[in-house]
């Protein structure tokens, strides 16, 4: 564990501390993204920003970067100029992982951005990716292919069989017109936005699926950010922009997104005809602040059935709305203090986690912020109440010098109580130029979930592994690439190409995945369903869902950690239906998939755990056909 004098914290810290190491100097106006102070910088026994140093020689090696190797390399993000002068160069985009040929293996798709000379056609547009999974550890970009290389300024993207046919279609949402391409099941997409009604028309961010109504068809909820033209760029001093949101510690930078008009929130309803209607004012959840929203997954807060709307939003409060379970929702952002953090203050919320860290059966929230401020872990205290304690549990301390965007929680090892993992990078080229202790390639965070959730302990960056990547990163999916039982990340990382963190920690512990098939009644990939899976005296909880991280969406398959032990006692699906089903599982160490109201079937996951067993007979228990 990196000492004290790197400004990582050993234990929990006092609430609402700022760190003793790293004092305030000031709290105002830093720029239009900085909603904290300024603090002083912080540096390694190398004189290194922590952002880009602070690594150990040995140590536990959780994750390696094998991008290379898998092919991912021979593609590159691309957006505006290197300089970013403006908003619309900075934020990034977005990763999905998911199975679009149904083969049981994870393919990737990797959002692209664009350039001033591609959207006036003076230059070939950056085209996003479809890496197809081979098998082997190697992925092939299928992207032109599939139909599905976007060829916009793209943002955020999720996954959702929107039209119940058993087949996972995508979202991309752009600066201009969106895409709803759908799966044809041949390895092909069209792009049917248009049709459907949701193509919007300006800066449309981070997307979610899911079923708000209870009808069995999937919705989809688009978050606006900054009202953004193209032909009249925001400079500092112009269009009575205030100077003071375009610079940060003194130095000229970006204009916004403070300062900057805002982008309402769309929810469309699905019709079940292949077209949406946009129900954002009806429901409550038009955004009438036009906040500027990034990230968004649609989740049971409150434990009633019903899935509620999660909001992470830049440089202003978050919203979080309760399903009143009648085509409306109740604006709970500040009485369930999910809004600001524990001390009173609207943060910059990138990246949006959605977990229940501490095995209670309530989800709790994640959400990442701007560097000069420390990252917000909210606990749910029961009936859509939170509570932000990020001080108390030991996060916030070595937190402050990092920009962090995608996140989620993750049991990296296995052993049955998830962890935070966060990726990091700034979005001002101008911080490697200064003596502020940050960097604009940054390395990512994981958090370790110590003592069965009663704090957290950063995990140490060991030399020439994947914690110790300084990488711009900024959308990452979170999955099981490699059908292994571990989860990897891939990131999607801003002008660069793409990180591939494959999981080798070295436990020996088990662990059992989920795909979840609906019935008639509830979603086909059954988003909104939550699991309750019970080993001895530990009881954990997997929701299925979509979007979230940042401006990315994750793989939907449930993954549970099992520590030490060898069976599974119970597991209870509640589906979005309504049903709630208890499922015996026949075995641990491989997938299984379960369908509404029929349990265990069988699956393209069998063969798999098959051929698993073979490679490794050592690594897997027994299991009944």
């Amino acid at each position: 564990m990196t000492g004290p004098s790197h400004g990582f914290a050993q234990t929990g810290e006092s609430p609402a501390s700022i760190p003793p190491q790293i004092p305030a100097v000031s709290r105002g106006i830093q720029g239009g993204s900085a909603t904290g102070g300024i603090f002083a910088p912080v540096y390694d026994s190398e004189r290194r920003p922590i952002t880009a140093g602070g690594f150990v020689k040995t140590g536990p090696i959780v994750f390696q970067d094998v991008s290379k190797k898998a092919g991912l390399t021979d593609w590159h993000h691309k957006v505006g100029t290197l300089q970013k002068d403006f908003i619309i160069e900075v934020s990034g985009s977005g990763v999905a992982l998911l199975d679009y040929d149904k083969d049981g293996w994870l393919d990737i798709y990797m959002v692209n951005g664009s350039t001033y000379e591609a959207m006036d056609g003076k230059a070939e547009a950056p085209h996003a990716a479809l890496f197809h999974n081979n098998h082997d550890g190697t992925f092939t970009d299928v992207a032109e292919k599939a139909g599905v290389t976007n060829d916009r300024w793209g943002f955020g993207v999720a996954v959702g069989d929107y039209d119940n046919d058993g087949w996972p279609d995508l979202v991309v949402t752009n600066l201009g017109h969106n895409r709803l391409y759908h799966n044809n099941h041949d390895g092909t997409f069209t792009d049917v936005a248009e049709k459907a009604g949701i193509t919007l028309g300006n800066w449309s961010n981070g997307p979610t699926f899911g079923d708000y109504d209870g009808d069995g068809k999937l919705d989809l909820f688009i978050p606006g950010y900054v009202h953004y033209d193209m032909k009249h760029p925001p400079l500092s001093g112009s269009d009575g922009i205030d100077s003071a949101f375009c610079q940060y510690r003194g130095v000229k930078v970006m204009c916004g997104p403070r300062g900057l008009p805002g982008e309402p929130d769309h929810l469309f309803h699905n019709n079940g005809d292949g077209t949406f209607t946009d129900v954002s004012e009806k429901a409550g959840v038009s955004d009438p602040n036009h906040y500027y929203g990034f990230s968004s997954t649609f989740v049971d807060v409150n434990n009633d059935g019903k899935v509620d709307l999660v909001v992470s939003n830049d440089s202003s409060p978050n919203y979080l709305y309760l399903n009143n379970g009648d085509g409306t929702f109740e604006n709970a952002s500040y009485y369930s203090g999910f809004a600001l953090n524990q001390q009173g203050f609207e943060t910059a919320n990138m990246g949006l986690g959605v977990g229940d860290y501490l095995n209670n059966g309530l989800v709790d929230l994640f959400t990442t912020t701007f560097s000069d401020d420390y990252k917000t872990l909210f606990r749910n205290q029961g009936d859509g109440n939170f509570t932000e304690v990020s001080p108390e549990m030991g996060i916030a301390q070595g937190t402050y010098s990092f920009l962090s965007w995608a996140t989620e929680f993750i049991d990296y090892d296995n052993d049955g109580w998830k962890d935070i993992m966060a990726i990091n990078g700034h979005l001002l080229p101008q911080v490697d130029h200064h003596d502020w202790g940050t960097s604009y390639a940054e390395r990512p965070l994981l958090f370790h979930n110590m003592q069965h959730g009663k704090k957290f302990e950063i995990v140490p960056a060991v030399e020439g592994t994947g914690l110790a990547d300084v990488i711009p990163g900024r959308g990452a999916a979170f999955g099981d690439l490699f059908n292994d039982g571990k989860l990897d990340v891939v990131v999607n990382c801003i002008d660069h190409t793409p990180v591939l963190l494959r999981n080798v920690n070295a436990d020996t512990n088990h662990w059992v995945g989920l795909q979840l098939v609906g019935g008639p009644k509830s979603p086909k990939d059954a988003i909104g369903a939550t699991v309750s899976l019970t080993t001895g005296e530990t009881k954990q909880r997997g929701d299925v869902m979509s979007g979230g991280s940042y401006e990315s969406s994750n793989d939907m398959r449930l993954h549970f950690g099992l520590g030490k032990a060898t069976s599974v006692d119970a597991v209870e699906v509640r589906w979005p239906s309504g049903l709630v089903e208890q499922v015996a599982l026949p075995g641990i160490d491989r997938f299984f998939m379960l369908e509404e109201g029929k349990g265990v079937v069988p699956s393209v996951y069998d063969a798999i755990a098959q051929s698993n067993a073979m490679k490794h007979p050592a690594n897997h228990i027994s299991h009944k056909p």
